[in-house]
């Protein structure tokens, strides 16, 4: 798999080097490249407790991302899922730890335990003052002798940075570090292993399949579940963390493992805080990549129980980048639409001649979904076949409120519902079509007239006319051919939408931006969407005779 990088054996120090140069002095290395990676301070005087965590790479921005006032004072970073070596771990023991002691926050895995563990021991013999708590969030297997450490690591460098920052000293740090141990919980979801740098991509997930309670550097978790959905997804994530929740509220952390879009992220959110659970959360941080495991797709959430003390101290200010704050759970704010997007409704009237026809055609366009979002992929955005199919299910929706027995007023309605439920380009020039298409039958108009109105307006505002590479293609000599009836019709619309196969300089729409040698051979997916319809129409004529 192609990845962004140069080489592997500089990967991890070309990233943190990347990191430190927009750190506006706050952040520095110590020099011990490449064995010694080491992300400090630069406004630390010793004065106060030192936390120092780190690990292996490829869970950025953890750790080096949460060194700052507020959370750590040092990131040892290992190479990639590799932990990162005693003098490298004692390097940065040396280098912040002062006579307040120092903090060692590691995750429960043998290589961190072994390296940090002698690392401590070696810096104590040279009379510094070291604890070291080791976090085991992970619920996924409960059988292990000892879990994993993962994403409710955040919790501990917040809540022991927040009372470090404050003056506290170490044994009160360390024993609010330990407490935040006991009570947090954490399980992860992935559609998809990671890709180790170097390595070949381990194809474990089949499709159609989600894992549940996998480790953060691509261990197998308990099983493999058949993928419905993210609200099913995120009932067997909550359904494994109710068995270990406490009462009261609680802070939830919803971790983006890493090659998860944003905008799943948010409906992961919405489905958590909607839970069963959800009750109990009353702050949630995130949804962010905070302990990712490179490109994995997948996303992990840790509870933990909020007391009096744990409020100030979650919520407190911190310095870096890449925490994302910790945020109150509320009620969706709704306010209603401006006087003037607030619509005139139609009235109804029926029609079952009518209604059959606008159902069949719907249908049409929603089974040619697939189709047609493949032909856009290829000379646009990949979403024609899903923007039509949305507008079509609205319209199903809207059936029995339209004006069905009546042409004008059935023309502006369905401009209308296209106006308010259609998105893109297409949802605007079709809502204008429509609309313009009532204008012209309100004025005695004809119906293939009318149409041609609609056709009109739609190039006037638009500016594409024949040739262009648009739906104008077939649409224009389909309603030219419609007066000597639909099978010729039918027949100019398909002649216009092989056209377009072969026009490789679009002239508007999204295609415009598409290499020509990248349009060649393929139609355009409105032209295709309007001779599938016009070849629907025909052949039910012709079944109607």
């Amino acid at each position: 798999m192609k990845q962004f990088i140069n080489a592997k054996d500089n990967l991890v120090t070309e990233a943190i080097d990347g990191v430190l140069r927009t750190a506006g002095g706050r952040l520095a290395r110590l020099d011990g490249y490449p064995h010694i990676k080491v992300v400090v301070r630069t406004d630390w005087d010793k004065s106060k407790v030192a936390l120092v965590s780190g690990g292996g790479s490829g869970h950025e921005p953890s750790h080096a991302g949460f060194v700052g006032q507020g959370m750590l004072t040092a990131a040892v970073c290992g190479d990639v899922f590799a932990s990162p070596s005693v003098d490298a771990v004692l390097a940065g023991i040396l280098a912040v730890t002062g006579k307040a002691g120092c903090l060692l926050i590691v995750k429960n895995y043998t290589g961190d335990r072994l390296n940090f563990g002698l690392a401590a021991e070696r810096a104590r013999a040279f009379g510094l003052t070291v604890n070291m708590v080791v976090v085991d969030d992970d619920v996924a297997l409960p059988d292990l002798p000892q879990a994993r450490g993962v994403a409710g690591t955040l919790f501990v460098h917040k809540i022991a940075g927040a009372l470090a920052d404050q003056g506290a000293d170490l044994e009160t740090v360390t024993q609010a570090a330990q407490r935040v141990i006991d009570g947090v919980s954490s399980i992860g979801m992935s559609l998809d292993t990671c890709t180790v740098p170097g390595s070949p991509k381990e194809e474990r997930i089949a499709a159609g399949k989600a894992e549940l309670g996998l480790g953060i550097h691509g261990e197998a978790g308990i099983e493999q579940v058949d993928f419905e959905s993210a609200e099913a997804a995120m009932a067997m994530v909550v359904d494994k963390l109710a068995a270990t929740l406490a009462p009261g509220p609680h802070v939830a952390l919803l971790n983006n493992l890493g090659g998860t879009t944003p905008l799943e992220m948010s409906v992961l959110a919405e489905e958590l805080v909607t839970s069963t659970i959800g009750g109990q959360i009353r702050w949630l941080i995130g949804p962010a990549p905070m302990m990712t495991s490179l490109d994995m797709q997948g996303f992990s959430v840790s509870l933990l129980p909020v007391g009096k003390a744990d409020e100030p101290a979650l919520q407190a200010p911190v310095a870096p980048w890449a925490w994302p704050g910790c945020h109150a759970v509320g009620d969706v704010e709704v306010l209603p639409l401006p006087d003037g997007l607030t619509p005139i409704q139609p009235i109804p009237s029926k029609n079952p001649e009518m209604a059959g026809f606008i159902k069949k055609c719907c249908a049409i366009l929603i089974a040619a979904e697939a189709d047609l979002n493949a032909l856009d992929a290829k000379s646009g955005d990949g979403d024609t076949g899903s923007t039509l199919a949305t507008a079509a299910r609205a319209l199903l929706e809207a059936i029995d409120r339209l004006p069905l027995a009546d042409l004008t007023q059935l023309y502006r309605a369905i401009g209308l519902e296209l106006s308010q439920t259609m998105g893109g380009s297409s949802g605007v020039l079709l809502a204008i079509f429509f609309t313009a298409a009532g204008d012209a039958s309100a004025n005695g108009i004809g119906p293939v007239g009318a149409l041609k109105a609609g056709l009109d307006r739609v190039q006037q505002v638009g500016g594409a006319k024949p040739g262009d590479r648009t739906m104008i293609d077939a649409l224009a000599p389909a309603l030219e051919a419609l007066p000597d009836g639909v099978d010729a019709a039918a027949e100019a619309a398909r002649k216009g939408a092989e056209v377009t196969a072969t026009i490789t300089r679009a002239k508007a729409g999204r295609a415009t931006y598409i290499a020509e040698d990248k349009l060649a051979g393929h139609n355009d997916p409105g032209a295709e969407a309007v001779a599938r319809l016009f070849e629907f129409i025909a052949t039910q004529r012709h079944a109607a005779e």
